[in-house]
This record gives structure tokens, sequence and C-alpha cells, in this order.
């Protein structure tokens, strides 16, 4: 079941805000390890339609961002081709938290602490809304994915796996 308290203000909500994005904020019991699974299951809504904000590193430790539906799996291999470099894999969750300012299981890839370039699964970009992170455990929020895309200015690809 939805939490129904209030959602505190976080970077990402204060950069959506700055940047004239209307959001509905949607707030549930963080459970650890859970993932888009247990946000889909609590918030009632299609797995698909929850994004997850992924911290990945290049063969040089250089930082990306993936948007990836909830429901799918990043092809590593089709994501370093895309982004034109040897390899791709996830980075430590400490590391992650270094570039992005968020912890893991609650990062928004809006107000992140350094940019990066972001990657994002292109039929993302046909859906309707989307739930993204809002900037901590427990908190998406739902949003146009054309307001993503005018923010993130993403390199839209197909990486996604089931």
């Amino acid at each position: 079941m939805a939490r129904k308290d209030h959602a505190s203000e976080t970077p990402a909500t204060t950069f959506l805000r700055q940047h004239g994005v209307t959001f509905e904020p949607h707030l549930y019991e963080y459970e650890e390890h859970g993932g888009t699974k247990v946000s889909a299951r609590e918030l009632g809504v299609d797995e698909h339609l929850v994004v997850k904000t992924l911290v990945m590193e290049d063969e040089r430790k250089q930082p990306l961002i993936v948007l990836m539906h909830g429901d799918m799996t990043v092809s590593t291999k089709q994501l370093a081709r895309e982004a034109k470099v040897k390899t791709v894999q996830p980075c430590q969750p400490e590391v992650a938290q270094r570039h992005t300012g968020f912890l893991v299981g609650g990062t928004s890839p809006f107000g992140t602490r350094k940019a990066m370039p972001v990657y994002m699964e292109a039929s993302i970009a046909a859906l309707e809304h989307i739930y993204i992170n809002g900037g901590r455990r427990g908190f998406l929020v739902r949003i146009d994915p054309r307001d993503a895309i005018r923010l993130l200015t993403p390199t839209l690809v197909q990486v996604g796996a089931r």
C-alpha cells in the first residue's frame, strides 16, 4: 500500500521545479533490494512504467547514467557499443553515491552532484508518463518522459533485454 505522507524536497524535486516540470509525488514503503518490482506493486502501476536510474562506468572509470524500464535489464555489451567505449559495468554503490549525491535505491537522474552522459532506452520516450526516482528511497515522481528528454538530453538507445 502506498504511503500517504508528505514528500520532502530533494535535489531532484528542486531541479524539476526550477525547470518548470509538473510532477506528481508518490511515496511508498521502501524495501531493501526490492527494486522496481516493489515500487510498482506498492503504487499499483505496471513495472514497465517505472524507470530505474542506473549509474555505470566505462573502462576509464568515467560515469554514465542509464534509464531503463523496471522490468528490463541492460545489455552492457550493447551499451558499450552505443557509448563507443570498450566496456561498461555498474558502479559500486559508494562510487555511484559520490557521483550523484544520492543513496543507491534513491538515485534520481535529476539534480545529480556531477553532470554525466545519460542513455535512455528509446521505448521510454513513447510512454504517456513514467515513474522515476524523486531523489530518495521510497519516493518516485510521475512525469512526462518528454520532460526527462528535454532536461537530460539523453542519447536514446536500444540496450534493454527482458
